[in-house]
């Protein structure tokens, strides 16, 4: 199959993944912390490994600040309750995945938060400008996408993390990296981003079920978001205080972790930025074979230098659903259609509610794929 659906999840995953985590799970596979024999050492040995590897990679001089979750949803979710008290204000955009929209969404129908959800002057891309004029002495939170997972567009993360210190000291910074972790080279420290959520599962290579919330230095609170063992002090009625056990209640997925060490590792190997010079290779390939026929229509914009490998289009006279129907059933191809969890993105690009037709290339695709996905999407459109 060619699989063109890899802002869903990474597919395939490097052997080096699978490989470390069969070895973790055949030697270390004890639960970390809850005991004092080799396989519970071994195994809260790999975890910490992945901390320090993980908060390397995003520019986290503290790895005890890489608190491991269930995905990224569960990431963001974290950050945004954890910081958000009764009445302040929020900034978001309609980009953003249901990740965001969702909990923010939800905390301003209580009356619990006031919500400023920027719809941007260019479809798929917000500007650091429009998020300044927004912000008030009451801005807690500005919560909002690294790249938006309906068109690809990269936005000016650290562009906005400066400006935002020029303004206010007191706004917590919250950026969802789910397309461009592993993908994008980002520093949590230079682009002034106080909270940095993303999966394991896309770029970083490793299994679903996995992701981190990393907290900058500037956090100096964190609401808990659960509470359980932890693997150390069990004598408190309390959950710990300190990072990262005070969010991190419950036995991790170590063999997720694993996973995500070992991406973390692939990627060191391979090269800082090689990953998204690959995809836009590919993508060179889609938008030239179908931005010059008036039967495809591309959202977002096509230049390369602001795209990660997610492309979205729409074919004239033919439905989105079905469209991928015949690519997976006819042409052996995965893309994804409909709205991507992104609502009001679609809202603003006029797709709304039947969404587009997503092809999101990854490292291990090639040219000559992707000139097979045109050709098929030629085919269709006759």
């Amino acid at each position: 199959m060619i699989y063109f659906d890899n802002a869903a999840t990474s597919y395939p995953k490097p052997p080096e993944v699978f490989e470390f985590m069969s070895k973790f799970m055949n030697e270390m596979g004890g639960n970390p912390g809850r005991s004092g024999h080799r396989m519970a050492t071994g195994a809260e040995a790999m975890i910490g490994e992945a901390r320090l590897a993980l908060s390397k990679f995003f520019g986290v001089k503290q790895p005890e600040r890489c608190v491991f979750t269930l995905n990224c949803t569960d990431a963001l979710n974290m950050g945004i309750k954890g910081i958000v008290k009764r009445g302040d204000h929020v900034i978001t955009t309609a980009l953003e995945h249901n990740s965001i929209s969702r909990p923010l969404q939800q905390m301003a129908d209580d009356g619990f938060i006031t919500l400023t959800r920027i719809v941007p002057a260019e479809p798929g891309c917000w500007h650091v400008e429009e998020i300044i004029n927004a912000v008030t002495n009451k801005t807690r939170l500005v919560a909002l996408t690294h790249c938006a997972n309906a068109t690809g567009v990269i936005n000016d993360v650290a562009g906005l993390g400066n400006s935002l210190r020029e303004v206010s000291d007191n706004v917590t910074y919250l950026v969802d990296a789910a397309q461009s972790a592993g993908v994008v080279p980002l520093d949590m420290e230079a682009a002034q981003i106080d909270l940095l959520a993303f999966p394991g599962h896309k770029g970083l290579f490793a299994p679903t079920g996995t992701g981190a919330l990393l907290i900058g230095p500037r956090v100096k609170d964190i609401g808990l978001w659960r509470e359980g063992g932890t693997g150390g002090d069990s004598t408190s009625p309390h959950q710990p205080s300190e990072l990262p056990y005070r969010l991190e209640g419950g036995t991790p997925n170590t063999m997720g972790i694993a996973g995500m060490l070992a991406g973390v590792r692939f990627l060191n190997k391979l090269g800082l930025g090689k990953v998204l010079e690959h995809e836009r290779a590919i993508m060179k390939v889609l938008i030239d074979g179908l931005s010059s026929d008036a039967r495809f229509k591309i959202y977002g914009t096509t230049e390369l230098k602001r795209k990660v490998g997610a492309l979205s289009i729409t074919i004239k006279d033919r439905d989105n659903a079905e469209t991928a129907g015949i690519l997976d059933q006819a042409f052996n191809v995965a893309v994804r259609p409909g709205l991507h969890c992104a609502p009001y993105a679609h809202k603003q690009l006029g797709t709304f509610p039947t969404g587009t037709l997503r092809l999101s290339p990854g490292y291990f695709n090639t040219v000559d794929e992707a000139d097979g996905v045109v050709k098929a999407l030629h085919e269709i459109a006759s």
